[in-house]
């Protein structure tokens, strides 16, 4: 069998040993979710891990087995893959290329807007915020602040909070309310007319600044980091499918000229 055969018969083999996992640990998320938050991600896991299993199974019995029309229809997803992949990584660089937060002076932490990122982002944020405001009240993000009542106001503005923490735990800094504890602000004269948050912030620490823009904006903040680094891992994961396509095609042709001798010997 020629080299570049089992070469691909070795990668797949690899591949489908790892779907078997990432299938598992669907499956465990869907028993052990509690909230619908927690089973955001079990039936994509699942699919993907499907997906996975079966390309696997058609690459290693395309190039193993010299079936050459699954061979076939193994490059073809993925070419479909790559392509894919691609589009993303080009859309992800796109869409998380605005926005960023805020240095505030004498302040350990950051202020964050929405209108400085992503339109389409924004969209798609305001179109499900019920869902994910769900999802950030059952992380507990704002829980540290709550248990550190007694921090004076000089230690707490000399905190790194982190995105989402300054967006849904506290109030906008221009609001110039009066500190009490991290989670208890007083309301001034001189909140700034132009932010709408300043009249939406509360104490109760089932609400405090979810509804806020500035927790959208911390949210998209948050995705606009994780974006970017999934977009340069999938650029090395491009560099590898483009190296196992190529050995791929290296395999069907083997398969045809096969194929052919076989036919006329």
């Amino acid at each position: 069998m020629r080299v570049s055969n089992n070469l691909v018969g070795i990668l797949n083999l690899v591949t489908l040993l790892l779907s078997i996992p990432i299938i598992g640990g669907g499956i465990w998320l869907s028993k052990q979710a509690n909230t619908e938050c927690e089973r955001f991600l079990d039936k994509p896991v699942i699919v993907l891990g499907v997906f996975v299993l079966l390309v696997s199974i058609a690459g290693l019995v395309g190039s193993c087995c010299r079936v050459t029309w699954l061979l076939w229809v193994y490059l073809l997803v993925m070419f479909l893959l790559i392509l894919l992949l691609f589009c993303f990584t080009i859309f992800a660089f796109v869409v998380t290329n605005k926005g960023a937060g805020q240095a505030l002076s004498d302040k350990g932490y950051k202020e964050y807007r929405l209108g400085d990122y992503s339109n389409w982002l924004q969209n798609r944020v305001n179109d499900n915020w019920g869902k994910i405001r769900s999802c950030l009240e059952d992380s507990k993000i704002c829980q540290k602040l709550l248990t550190d009542n007694s921090t004076p106001a000089a230690d707490f503005y000399k905190e790194h909070l982190s995105s989402l923490q300054s967006g849904c735990c506290k109030p906008s800094n221009d609001c110039n309310f009066q500190y009490i504890s991290p989670t208890n602000w007083t309301k001034g004269a001189t909140a700034a007319l132009g932010n709408p948050d300043c009249e939406i912030w509360s104490n109760d620490a089932n609400k405090l600044c979810y509804a806020c823009d500035s927790c959208k904006a911390g949210l998209l903040d948050n995705i606009k980091s994780d974006w970017k680094r999934v977009a340069v891992i999938n650029i090395v994961f491009l560099v590898f499918l483009v190296i196992v396509y190529t050995v791929g095609c290296c395999a069907f042709r083997n398969n045809r000229e096969d194929n052919s001798y076989k036919r006329y010997p």
